[in-house]
């Protein structure tokens, strides 16, 4: 049996009325009639989460995904014209703010361009009023309306949702007179723009700052749904629907919109910090943490050194969502800095981790000039195999216990740092990665390079040294600049 136009036209009602996600897919048309719409799970999460605020399951929503995500898309123009035409909901009053007047108003009028198109009127016939049709303001004739409103002057209007779509810029995050001032904003001024404790609040954006308005929404118990650009085990969190469907760590999340080229291009240009926050969502304070990348110095040619000593961590498993093993080579300068000298890394099986801790106490032993004393496992897992192994080949190997947490290793290691007393050799290929490891710590996607770190400083500040020398000024072979 062949269905008839009506029959199409009804099933088309029916499916927008149930799907958010098939709504914005049949009005993509209206609003980009020269773009090919491509789609993926992302934001069929996006919608299921909308959808949680429209059935009554959620009153307050927080959605971190990167930019070009078609969020504010989703959001700010096709939900609201889903409420009120499938949905048959336009008693709903919408009020929709950003960072900036312009950005606000460019969604209230593509909703209303959406919401009087033949194709939307000839489905749902939802009737604006021609004394409230502006473009910051737009109502219907069953008294429900859309805003448009400036985020840090809201004033005057209540709704029923309330969306709040990139509360900071990127300049601002990095104010912090301008990330205080929307911080209070939301906390004071936007839960008083609600009509009744029935309305929502929703909030999308990038993170842009470890004190942005996400993080408040954090702290006070917002449904969350966090999406990073790459997949980082722990990172995703889904409040509603099946979770992230991504298993393999480094894995796209919308592959039909940012492919790898596009992304890896992205991260080249964008550096190590708004990598992060925007696309991550994972924001470290910039210039570091606990560790400011500041605080390091690079040399050119190495230092003299009193002695030297190998460092190594040792991953418990070689999955892709587990850390690395690291092997470090440190040195202490005769002016009493922690020197690095060299680095491997890599997720290696026993027989594989062997053969390069073997291979990198070799290369180093023979190297002469300051001794090199021995290798420092720590005595777990993996490590206690290794430790026992290379012992039977008469490699100079001392276990480590670590008595502390590594938060608090870090903050023991702080002080030395920032003293200017942690030299790294410029030139090396894997020194982005480590400074970008510790700039992000805590919060980074993976630590391992950071236990040997805090391993070498505590040993040149207090391990047995042949000598006592005071700590003096970085020697002239030393670059002594912020190399970010």
């Amino acid at each position: 049996m062949l269905l008839t136009p009506d029959d199409l036209h009804a099933c088309e009602v029916e499916l927008a009325k149930r799907s958010l996600a098939d709504f914005a897919r049949m009005a993509w048309h209206v609003l980009e009639p020269a773009t090919a719409l491509k789609w993926g799970w992302a934001l069929d999460a996006i919608c299921e989460h909308l959808e949680a605020v429209s059935y009554g399951q959620s009153r307050r929503l927080l959605m971190n995904v990167p930019p070009g995500s078609m969020k504010s898309l989703l959001t700010g123009v096709i939900w609201p014209a889903w409420e009120w035409g499938p949905r048959d909901r336009a008693e709903l009053r919408f009020l929709g703010t950003a960072h900036k007047q312009d950005l606000a108003v460019r969604d209230n009028l593509k909703c209303r361009r959406l919401i009087q198109s033949d194709w939307y009127q000839k489905r749902w016939p939802v009737n604006l009023t021609s004394d409230q049709n502006a473009k910051t303001k737009f109502e219907n004739d069953r008294t429900g309306f859309r805003e448009a409103m400036a985020f840090e002057s809201m004033t005057g209007s209540r709704g029923d949702n309330v969306i709040l779509d990139d509360p900071h810029s990127v300049d601002d995050a990095n104010s912090v007179a301008k990330l205080l001032s929307g911080v209070t904003t939301f906390r004071e001024a936007l839960p008083s723009r609600v009509n009744n404790d029935r309305s929502a609040i929703v909030c999308v954006m990038q993170r842009l700052n470890e004190a942005d308005v996400s993080a408040v929404a954090i702290e006070l118990g917002y449904d969350h749904l966090c999406i990073p650009m790459r997949y980082e085990p722990g990172r995703s969190k889904w409040a509603f629907g099946s979770g992230d469907p991504r298993t393999v760590e480094g894995e796209l999340m919308f592959p039909e919109r940012f492919p790898e080229a596009q992304v890896t291009e992205l991260e080249n240009t964008m550096g190590s910090y708004a990598v992060a926050g925007q696309l991550q969502q994972r924001p470290a304070p910039r210039g570091g943490g606990i560790i400011k990348t500041a605080w390091f110095r690079y040399y050119r040619d190495l230092p003299a050194l009193e002695w030297r000593q190998i460092h190594a961590d040792t991953a418990q498993k070689t999955g892709e969502e587990n850390d690395y093993s690291v092997f470090q080579c440190w040195g202490r300068s005769i002016t009493g800095q922690a020197v690095l000298i060299d680095q491997i890394r890599g997720k290696w099986e026993a027989p594989e981790l062997l053969t390069q801790a073997r291979s990198f106490w070799l290369k180093h032993k023979a190297i002469t000039g300051a001794p090199l004393r021995a290798m420092k496992i720590e005595d777990k897992v993996s490590g206690t195999g290794l430790i026992q192994t290379l012992r039977r080949e008469g490699v100079a190997v001392v276990p480590v216990q670590r008595a502390k947490d590594k938060v608090s290793r870090a903050y023991d290691a702080a002080a030395f740092i920032e003293s200017g007393n942690v030299l790294l050799p410029e030139w090396s290929d894997w020194l982005d990665g480590f400074i970008s490891e510790a700039s992000t710590f805590p919060s980074g996607a993976h630590d391992d390079q950071l236990d040997p770190l805090f391993d070498a400083v505590h040993d040149v500040q207090f391990g047995p040294v042949t000598q006592t020398r005071p700590v003096a000024a970085i020697p002239r072979t030393v670059t002594a600049f912020n190399r970010r």
